[in-house]
């Protein structure tokens, strides 16, 4: 079992997977992105027609169907999309979890409200019928750390485990925890992400009331979220889960793992302002801290995706700590806001959107910040808006999440190299 070490391991990706509403790969995802094809539709469900903004970034895959009857029983569709891209993730790198691996492998995942519609199901049928009595498996079903667990029953995975819940920054902090925790020596590999699924109508309801949902454009309300652009107006909600396999960088290569790339940043920080508005001090933190333990400068980082939920004082406050950050030199770093395309998937949107960068990053091409049409004097940095856009020199990429409650999140990948840098 891996002990701490005195000096800090390098950390690499061997395994990347990916449930969102543009597919249900993470090679779909990152082409997807790359075309610019939207995952934002109008609503299908009985209770639409109750909503003011009935447009939502839905999973098309038939999630359930990839479950037997009575396995879920004890899933949430929160956890579904979990098993989903963590199954994925480990394919790919390889591992095999169920003998003496499975006790040196941490499971880092982050969710922004649980298993949302079996607690809202919940709710509904004891609110109208005094003699009804919920599901025996409604409280593991949705309780914050579900899918954490049925995550580690699936795959064997017997290290430490932990669930993070800090909004829209949940899972970007389940990756970079997990990767302090490789980088320490605590574990030699780590399932780090998140998954949401909260496309209910109480929880659609709720966010209307806070009014941070995108107005539906008329003729094309898949254009609905436009990050960065003047005529932004909020973001639309979607469902999904990213996940990661993170490595010691030996054991990777000792046991012959295909590296995708290598994570070498991460900064947390917290505003402690305000509940719901966003803060550059806070933001700017948390990006310079990320840079000082990847032991970069600002003009070594080539290409930044946005947290770029497309509200008006989020994409203003944004733009401002990257300026404060980078300097003269921000209006010169591409910036991507993918949310355009797949929608805000909320605690699942760190790991999702890392998986993305992931994906541009080895194939030097960032994806576009979708629907943008005109240009905001608040918003005034180069925000990738012709389309996709190909980066010969895309050696390293920054994520950031914001949440509510004043969390930020900042990653830093790198592409990998047998010597480091």
């Amino acid at each position: 079992m891996a002990q701490s070490a005195d000096f800090p391991r390098r950390v690499v990706v061997t395994g990347v997977g990916a449930v969102t509403p543009l597919g249900d790969t993470a090679e779909a995802l990152v082409l997807a992105l790359e075309a610019g094809r939207s995952g934002v539709r109008p609503l299908e469900n009985s209770w639409a027609g109750r909503l003011n903004s009935p447009l939502a970034a839905p999973v098309l895959t038939p999630v359930e169907s990839r479950f037997t009857k009575l396995r879920r029983l004890t899933l949430d569709r929160v956890a579904q999309l979990a098993l989903l891209a963590g199954g994925e993730a480990l394919q790919q790198a390889g591992l095999d979890l169920t003998g003496e691996a499975g006790l040196d492998c941490g499971l880092f995942w982050g969710t922004g409200m649980g298993g949302a519609t079996t607690l809202e199901q919940a709710y509904m049928e004891s609110f109208l019928d005094p003699a009804a009595r919920p599901r025996p498996t409604t409280i593991v079903a949705f309780m914050a750390n579900g899918s954490t667990g049925q995550l580690g029953i699936e795959f064997k995975i017997r290290g430490p485990s932990f669930t993070f819940s800090s909004a829209c920054s949940s899972s970007a902090v389940a990756v970079g925890e997990a990767f302090l925790a490789v980088r320490s020596g605590r574990v030699s590999t780590a399932l780090a992400g998140g998954s949401e699924a909260l496309l209910t109508l109480g929880v659609m309801k709720a966010w209307e009331s806070l009014q941070t949902l995108a107005r539906p454009v008329a003729d094309a309300p898949e254009t609905s979220c436009r990050p960065f652009s003047k005529d932004r107006s909020g973001f639309i909600l979607g469902e999904g889960a990213g996940a990661l396999v993170l490595e010691e960088e030996s054991s990777a290569r000792a046991r012959g793992a295909t590296i995708l790339a290598e994570i070498i940043g991460y900064g947390n920080t917290t505003d402690a302002g305000h509940i719901t508005q966003p803060d550059a001090g806070g933001q700017s933190r948390a990006i310079q801290q990320a840079l000082r333990q990847a032991g970069l400068t600002p003009s070594q980082v080539d290409a930044i995706n946005a947290h770029g939920t497309g509200t008006v004082v989020g994409d203003a406050v944004e733009t401002q700590a990257l300026k404060m950050v980078f300097g003269a030199r921000a209006g010169q770093i591409p910036v991507s806001a993918t949310k355009a395309l797949h929608g805000h998937l909320m605690g699942a949107s760190g790991a999702v959107e890392m998986v993305a960068a992931l994906g541009a990053l080895r194939r030097r091409t960032v994806p576009p910040t979708a629907h943008w049409t005109t240009a905001d004097p608040a918003c005034d940095l180069d925000y990738v808006t012709e389309g996709a856009r190909s980066l010969p020199q895309l050696d390293v990429i920054m994520s950031n999440s914001f949440g509510f409650g004043g969390n930020n999140a900042v990653l830093i990948a790198r592409r990998y190299s047998v010597v480091a840098p």
